[in-house]
């Protein structure tokens, strides 16, 4: 948000130096992005050099068409001859002058010059020309103001603005107002009251009532219309145009200004609507039909769905609510009757509609972080006073309408608590002092939250943080002393270390990804998503880490290892999903390349896996194997081009196969036997199956044993295949004979053939 200083010392009079503002304000309360200065340069008498004139001549350039020339006082013994290429004024127009010596906002420095043949003694100044607007089309022409008077009396021709950053628990800080309060309460500086704001004449003397239904008051808690008659339609004065020009907007009409105004100085959004086309004079605050259609302001007819809430008159909807309004309701120029609506929206009614539609506005965005009821009245109030000043006319109707405003949330609160989390003592008296100026209330061993807070205070601890806010730059830059320092990992941090540091040591590269994700049938909705591409939480890794691999090929990397160790977060059929923690990863290789990673980790933690066939939707098939702690293979090719190797494992499940504590074991001295063996099997057969059932029936001596060869052809009977293994046999305790091995060997020969069929081939 753009926040002009000028703007602020309306509401707190102000004269810190800025950079020290943006630094406390930064620690205290939102982020100051950074400062801009705007206007003219304040230097040498600069500001001196811009005047207020009154054009007391004008008649066109005896050698130029296009040209006048022009007699403006400028509270001198004489007029100044000025020329002037601009012909939207005339005499006794009152106008900004800059003469000569002056410094304009893109360094020129202005000198008595010859235009076709005479000489101009200064020159009238545009907004741009001064850095308050975009306008070029003509002059500034400002309301009646003594000649001489420095320009700087009626304009900001000095300001700067603040880039403020505020945190989407902080709709307050979403106003010129709610910064304004900030700085009162860092600066202990009073602040101007908004609160007794009424307009001219008061309430009490309007007889007549705007007809206002509300159908959802759960999606508009309130909704305030006042309706004016004979006001006059037409450009803001140039303090309001510059304002908001300072402020990021464009000037649109006296009318459609004091709504925005209105809206960046309260936070609380406006819009007018051309009563004269409310049909049936009577506005209906209700959810969408479905199919029905709205012109935005923006020229796009928008369909509309169910869930959106919509503003209607008796016949049709004529503006989204808290979004934009219609077209056909638009404020022209020549707008008489005017309806103001000042009101209130759910914010994810607005939020869910805004990012359906793609249509994001100045308005949504407070909405969306929760704008106060009650400043619904002191917007209305304000935009009144405006309008009628403005625009001239007469306020003859107005309407409340709501089903019950929030009550202030009451939070116990102790300041030895505060004293105590923030490690600075402040004394009671100081803290409901700060507390004072933020909007609470004491109210015995409670505090009384302003309504603009209502949606982040509810607890103690909240409260505290209010204090902490402020006394932070009081907090010593020192750690508590400590006498004793010790501790242990967990176990579970202690293998995670391991599995990170195996992965390391292969090659990969640890990443970070999203865990919200666009919705699928299988994963966990989110009940209030931030954006329509992240609307539920993963329940997989993988798919994130192809998409990190698909950037990196495309930024032109090779030799791609990617591991990532996070949570997944599984529908479980209740308000929250189940999470697991997961290690995946991804590389280049084909099915044996992730084996032996997945080897590798279970190695490190001194497990042995026990591999199975398996199939996944991501996985080629065939190329598929699982372990109790997850799946590995090869990718399918529509997701890589190329071979490309992945795995994702449950940690819970990795860690219970892992051997902790590691025992000791006598290192054998006894030479051991080595043998190969080759059986046909059924060629659908999981081989991990033969090496589990030959493990079984060998028994303790059998030390190891490994594949080396799979074989299908025209050898071995049709729809068999040949498993070679090489065995080793080893006793603690001898040294095996040949009659020994015989033996052993018999007995894996015999119990794959007893369990699986299994012929012994020569």
């Amino acid at each position: 948000m753009r926040v002009p200083v000028s703007w602020l010392r309306d509401y707190v009079a102000m004269d810190m130096p800025l950079a020290e503002l943006a630094s406390r304000l930064s620690v205290a309360a939102a982020e100051i992005e950074g400062i801009e200065a705007k206007g003219v340069a304040d230097e040498g008498g600069n500001l001196g050099l811009f005047r207020i004139g009154k054009v007391v001549e004008a008649e066109k350039h005896p050698n130029a068409d296009r040209l006048q020339i022009t007699k403006v006082d400028v509270g001198e013994a004489e007029p100044r001859s000025i020329v002037c290429g601009a012909w939207n004024f005339g005499v006794g127009a009152t106008v900004g002058v800059a003469l000569p010596g002056s410094t304009l906002p893109n360094g020129l420095t202005l000198a008595r010059r010859a235009v076709r043949g005479l000489v101009s003694h200064g020159m009238i100044r545009a907004a741009d020309e001064i850095g308050l607007g975009g306008d070029h089309d003509g002059i500034m022409l400002l309301p009646e103001t003594a000649p001489g008077t420095p320009l700087g009396d009626v304009l900001p021709l000095v300001d700067h603005v603040l880039l403020v950053e505020s945190t989407g628990n902080r709709p307050d800080l979403q106003s010129i107002y709610g910064i304004a309060r900030e700085i009162a309460t860092l600066y202990d500086l009073p602040l101007r009251d908004l609160s007794g704001l009424s307009p001219t004449g008061g309430l009490s003397q309007v007889s007549g009532s705007v007809p206002v239904r509300i159908d959802d008051f759960a999606g508009c808690p309130r909704y305030i219309a006042r309706r004016f008659e004979g006001l006059t339609v037409g450009q803001s004065p140039m303090w309001l145009r510059a304002r908001l020009y300072l402020a990021g907007l464009r000037s649109i009409s006296n009318v459609v200004d004091t709504t925005n105004y209105v809206m960046l100085a309260t936070g609380s959004p406006l819009h007018a609507f051309d009563f004269a086309t409310i049909r049936g004079g009577e506005i209906v605050v209700r959810r969408a039909a479905a199919g029905e259609k709205l012109r935005t302001l923006d020229g796009v007819d928008r369909e509309l769905v169910a869930d959106d809430l919509v503003i209607a008159d008796s016949e049709r909807a004529v503006a989204l609510a808290g979004i934009m309004g219609g077209e056909e309701t638009e404020i022209g120029e020549s707008a008489a009757s005017i309806l103001l609506e000042a009101a209130n929206f759910e914010p994810y009614s607005v939020f869910r509609t805004s990012e359906r539609l793609r249509l994001r506005t100045d308005a949504s965005g407070r909405y969306e972080k929760g704008v106060d009821p009650h400043a619904a009245e002191i917007a209305a109030d304000l935009a009144t006073a405006m309008l009628l000043e403005l625009a001239g006319g007469e306020l003859v109707a107005a309407s409340d309408v709501h089903d019950g405003l929030p009550e202030r949330p009451v939070v116990p609160f102790r300041p030895s608590r505060a004293d105590q989390v923030i490690g600075v003592a402040t004394p009671p008296e100081r803290q409901y002092e700060l507390l004072a100026k933020l909007g609470f209330e004491q109210q015995g061993e409670s505090v009384v939250v302003p309504t603009w807070r209502g949606r982040d205070v509810v607890r103690e601890i909240d409260v505290v943080e209010e204090i902490a806010r402020f006394r932070l730059e009081d907090v010593p830059f020192t750690l508590p002393a400590r006498r004793e320092m010790f501790g242990t990992l967990t176990r579970a941090q202690s293998l995670r270390r391991r599995v990170e540091d195996a992965l390391v040591g292969l090659g990969f590269a640890e990443t970070y990804t999203p865990s919200l994700v666009p919705d699928d049938e299988t994963s966990w909705k989110l009940p209030e998503p931030i954006s329509v591409d992240f609307t539920a939480l993963r329940t997989s890794l993988l798919p994130s880490l192809i998409e990190a691999v698909r950037r990196n090929i495309d930024a032109g990397a090779r030799r791609i290892a990617l591991f990532e160790i996070a949570r997944v977060y599984l529908p479980a059929g209740g308000d929250l999903p189940d999470e697991h923690v997961r290690v995946a990863g991804i590389c280049e290789g084909g099915f044996f390349q992730t084996k032996g990673v997945v080897e590798t980790l279970y190695a490190a933690l001194k497990g042995e896996p026990e591999f199975a066939r398996a199939s996944h939707d991501l996985f080629h098939p065939g190329k598929t194997a699982s372990t109790a702690a997850g799946i590995f293979g090869e990718l399918h090719p529509r997701e890589l081009e190329g071979e490309w190797g992945a795995f994702e494992l449950d940690l819970t499940e990795l860690f219970a196969a892992a051997h902790e504590p590691v025992t000791y074991a006598d290192v054998i001295s006894y030479p051991a036997v080595r043998q190969d063996i080759a059986v046909a099997v059924a060629d659908d057969l999981p081989v991990g199956e033969l090496v589990a059932a030959a493990r079984e029936a060998a028994g303790e001596e059998l030390r190891e044993i490994r594949v080396f060869d799979v074989y299908r052809g025209d050898q071995v009977a049709a729809g068999k295949k040949s498993v070679a293994f090489s065995v080793a046999f080893q006793s603690s305790e001898r040294t095996l004979s040949e009659d020994d091995a015989t033996r052993l060997r018999d007995a894996i020969v015999a119990g794959l053939s007893q369990r699986f069929d299994a012929e012994l081939r020569a």
